[in-house]
C-alpha cells in the first residue's frame, strides 16, 4: 500500500482548505455590497446645470470654463487638498485634440497645483464615464493614490460636420469602416424600421422622461448634484449681454405629453420615427468624480458616497450602435457576480428613444427603475459629459430612496457600448 509523503499530505490539506475557503465566499449582491479597505470609492460626484445647445444659458461659455467652474465646486465641496490629486481624466467628444491642453489650462486655474498631472480622452458618447474608469482602475492597480474622472461638452460651439474627418480611400473601401460615418440618427432609424420599433412606443418612452424630469426638477431632486455657474450670456433678441446665474437644466420642457410628440415631424426619414422629441438634446455641460481608495477616504476624512465595482467595453457593429447597452451591461453583470434582478437603479443613456426601448425590453429590465427621474431626451446629452453626470444622478437617486446597487451604461458611436456597477454607502 502506498502511503503519501509529507509533502503531499501538506498540499492535500491545503487544496482541501482552498476548496472550503471558495465554498464560503459569498456570492452576488453579498460580495460587491461587502466594504473593504482596497474598495475604490467616490467622495464627491457633481455636475453643472445641462443647457441647450446654442439656446440655453452656457451657450456663451467655452467648455474648458465649464471645466474649471466644476473642478473648483468638486474641490469646495470634496475639502480635498487638490495637491493630493495625481492625475485628472477627462473625456470630451467634439473639441479638437479632445481638448488636452485647454482641459489641462482649466485644471490649473481652478486650483490643482502643476503636480496634478490631466488627460483627455475620447470614446464618443462614454467618454466622461471611461474617464471615471480610466482613474479608478488606475488607482486599484498602484499607480496613482487620488485622481478625478470628469467629462465636458460645448455642443453649442463644437458641434457639426467638422467633427468628423473625411474618411480616406482605405477606410472607404471597407464596408464595414465606413458605416462608422454613417450619421446616428440615420442609422436608429434603420435599426427602429427593422426591429420593428413604432414611433408610438419611442414616443411614449420619450413623453415619460420627459414627465419624469419635469416631477424630478420640479421636487429639487436635482439641486444636490448640481453646483450653480455664473456667466456672461448674449440675449439673441437684443444682442446685449448680461450676466447669468445658470442653476437648473433649461432643457426639460413641461407638459410634454404622447399627443404632443405625435406633431412633430420626423427628422431622418419622410414618414420616419425619429425626431427631435424622442432623441437626446444637444447641450452643454460638465460633470466630474472624485475617486479613491477606500482606506485613503478614512484616513483624509472624506465622506464616502459609494464606490465602483467594475465596469465593461463592449462593440458591435457599427450600424447597430444602439444595442450597445444590451451587450455591454450582461457583461458589467457577471464580472461583478450579480443578476439584472440585483439591481436597483439603472442609468441608461437615452441616445435616442428608439435604442432604449429595443434594449430595456430586450434585457428585460423593470422601466420603472429606469431613468427615474428622466433621461438625455429630457434634459439632454452633452456628449463627453454624460458618463461622469450619470454617476452623480444614479447616487443621488439611490441615496433619496434607500436603495444600495446601480448600473450606468450607454450606446457609443461607431457601434459600441459601455456599463458600469456601483454601490451606493
Amino acid at each position: 500500500m502506498l502511503t503519501a509523503s509529507p509533502a503531499q499530505e501538506r498540499l492535500s490539506q491545503v487544496q482541501s482548505h482552498l476548496a472550503s475557503s471558495e465554498a464560503d465566499i459569498p456570492r452576488g449582491r453579498v460580495t460587491i455590497l461587502r466594504k473593504s479597505p482596497d474598495d475604490i470609492v467616490v467622495t464627491c460626484a457633481l455636475r453643472t446645470p445641462i443647457t441647450r445647445g446654442g439656446k440655453g444659458g452656457f451657450k456663451d461659455t467655452a467648455a474648458p470654463d465649464l471645466l474649471a467652474h466644476t473642478f473648483k465646486s468638486l474641490i469646495s465641496k470634496s475639502g480635498i487638498d487638490p495637491s493630493l490629486v495625481e492625475d485628472i481624466s477627462v473625456g470630451n467628444v467634439l473639441a479638437p485634440g479632445s481638448g488636452a491642453t485647454e482641459f489641462r489650462a482649466a485644471a490649473l486655474v481652478a486650483g490643482f497645483p502643476e503636480t496634478t498631472a490631466l488627460n483627455s480622452l475620447n470614446r464618443q458618447c462614454s467618454s466622461g464615464l471611461q474617464a471615471c474608469v480610466n482613474i479608478a482602475n488606475a488607482i486599484r492597480c498602484g499607480m496613482i493614490d487620488i485622481g478625478v474622472g470628469a467629462g465636458v461638452e460645448s455642443m453649442s460651439s463644437q458641434y457639426g460636420p467638422g467633427a468628423v474627418s473625411e474618411f480616406s480611400e482605405l477606410l472607404n473601401g471597407h464596408q464595414e469602416a465606413k458605416n462608422c460615418k454613417v450619421p446616428m440618427g440615420v442609422l436608429s432609424e434603420q435599426m427602429a424600421s427593422d426591429r420593428k420599433i413604432t414611433r408610438e412606443a419611442q414616443d411614449a418612452f420619450a413623453a415619460r422622461s420627459y414627465q419624469r424630469a419635469e416631477a424630478a426638477q420640479k421636487a429639487g431632486k436635482f439641486q444636490e448634484e448640481i453646483v450653480p455657474m455664473k456667466v456672461k450670456w448674449v440675449d439673441p433678441k437684443t444682442d446685449e449681454e448680461k450676466e447669468i446665474v445658470v442653476d437648473k437644466d433649461d432643457g426639460i420642457r413641461n407638459g410634454m405629453s404622447v399627443e404632443g410628440l405625435a406633431k412633430i415631424k420626423a427628422a431622418f426619414k419622410e414618414g420616419g420615427s425619429i425626431h427631435a422629441g424622442n432623441a437626446s438634446q444637444v447641450s452643454d455641460g460638465a460633470a466630474a468624480v472624485l475617486l479613491m481608495k477606500r482606506s485613503t477616504a478614512e484616513r483624509l476624512g472624506q465622506r464616502v458616497v459609494g464606490k465602483f465595482v467594475c465596469s465593461s467595453v463592449v462593440g458591435v457593429k457599427p450600424l447597430l450602435m444602439g444595442i450597445g447597452p444590451w451587450k455591454a451591461i450582461p457583461v458589467a453583470l457577471e464580472k461583478a457576480g450579480i443578476g439584472k434582478e440585483m439591481v436597483d437603479l439603472w442609468e441608461i443613456n437615452e441616445a435616442f428613444a428608439s435604442q432604449c426601448v429595443w434594449c430595456v425590453k430586450e434585457l428585460g429590465l423593470d422601466e420603472s427603475k429606469v431613468n427615474p427621474n428622466g433621461g438625455a431626451i429630457a434634459f439632454g446629452h452633452p456628449l463627453g459629459c454624460t458618463g461622469a453626470r450619470q454617476v452623480s444622478t444614479l447616487f443621488n437617486e439611490l441615496g433619496r430612496t434607500g436603495q444600495k446597487v446601480g448600473v450606468t451604461s450607454m450606446c457609443v458611436g461607431t457601434g459600441m457600448g459601455m456599463a458600469a456597477v456601483w454601490v451606493k454607502e
